[in-house]
This record gives structure tokens, C-alpha cells and sequence, in this order.
């Protein structure tokens, strides 16, 4: 352990980091977000918020992303462990409507950073706490989604992994990806 390390993702602009951690005989001191370090790798992302979602086992968040104003997020599993998907929502990218997951927990210590232009969700494997450091600020009004299960997407989640799947009406609710092709047509 010690440095971090930046590992490139099939979907431009996302990254797979796994952050400063030490070790000794009084537990661990983890530093996941260096303003500096980030520049290093190209990466900017300066911080405007951060949100700490806490829930059950079986909770999907649905692919979640801002219309106007959009964020880039860095995630990271506190506590628990969850399955975290990006999708490509960029018109412009060769990766457009495609999809990536990873497992994320303390035991991995990974994080992700996932690209303004991005849907993003994940499954909570068990109960859990996951950080958001965001590079925009939350705007309820430009909030929306993708429904988690949509068919076009097709993600691959480990739903065998929970008995049952727990979602908020809002994202029951939410539009499949051609209803966003069709109202937005992607960013």
C-alpha cells in the first residue's frame, strides 16, 4: 500500500484509483483525494461538495446524472460494499450508451472517478456508506435518470448477490435510454 494509482477505463475520462493508504498497528489513515496529485495525472477536479449516502442491502441507485450543470463524482465504498456502474452518455463518445462496473469497498479501498456526461448507479451488496466528492453542486431541478434495468444498457448487475432489489419511487420511475436519446439526445 502507500501511493496512489490511476488505472484508465474502457470509458473516456474514467477512472479506477486506489488512494494513499497506511498501515500500522493502530488501524489505517487513508487519503483519497489530493487536489495536487489529481493535477499530476490531468485529472481537475476541485471540490464543491460532499455527500454521504447510508443504505440497506439491496438498494439501487438508479443511473443518476444532472441535465444542466453536469458533475463529475468521485466515489468511494466506506463502510459495506456495493457494485457502481458509469455509463456513457456523450453523444460524441465512441463509448456512447455503454456501460462499466466495479466492486467497491474497504477491502479494495477503490474509488472512481466518474467523467461529467456520465450516468451513474450502483447495488448495494451489503449495508453500506459511499462518498461522493462532486466538482458541481447538486441541483434538484436538473436532477434525472435512467431506470437501473433498462434493456438498451443492458447492465449486468449481480442482483443474485441480494434477495430482493429496494428503489425510490423517483427512480421506479425514471426513463429507459431511448427516452433519453429522445428528449436529450445525449450530451
Amino acid at each position: 500500500m502507500g501511493k496512489f494509482c490511476f488505472k484508465n477505463c474502457d470509458i473516456e475520462g474514467l477512472k479506477l484509483i486506489t488512494p494513499f493508504v497506511m498501515e500500522d498497528n493502530r488501524g489505517s489513515f487513508i487519503k483519497d483525494y489530493s487536489e495536487t496529485i489529481f493535477a499530476e495525472q490531468g485529472i481537475k477536479h476541485s471540490l464543491k461538495e460532499v455527500f454521504y449516502t447510508v443504505s440497506h442491502k439491496g438498494v439501487v441507485r438508479a443511473i443518476h446524472f444532472q441535465r444542466e450543470k453536469q458533475q463529475a463524482k468521485l466515489v468511494r465504498c466506506i463502510s459495506g460494499k456495493i457494485f457502481d456502474v458509469c455509463v456513457d452518455l456523450r453523444k460524441a463518445s465512441p463509448t456512447f450508451g455503454k456501460w462499466q462496473g466495479f466492486y467497491l469497498s474497504p477491502e479494495n479501498n477503490n474509488e472512481l472517478l466518474i467523467p461529467e456526461g456520465c450516468g451513474h448507479g450502483y447495488l448495494v451488496l451489503e449495508e453500506s456508506v459511499v462518498s461522493y466528492k462532486c466538482n458541481e453542486v447538486f441541483y434538484g431541478e436538473y436532477d434525472d435518470g435512467i431506470i437501473w434495468n433498462d434493456k438498451d444498457i443492458s447492465v449486468d448487475w449481480p442482483i443474485d448477490k441480494v434477495e430482493d432489489v429496494i428503489l425510490s419511487e423517483k427512480d421506479k420511475n425514471l426513463v429507459t435510454f431511448k427516452e433519453f436519446i429522445d428528449m436529450y439526445g445525449g450530451f
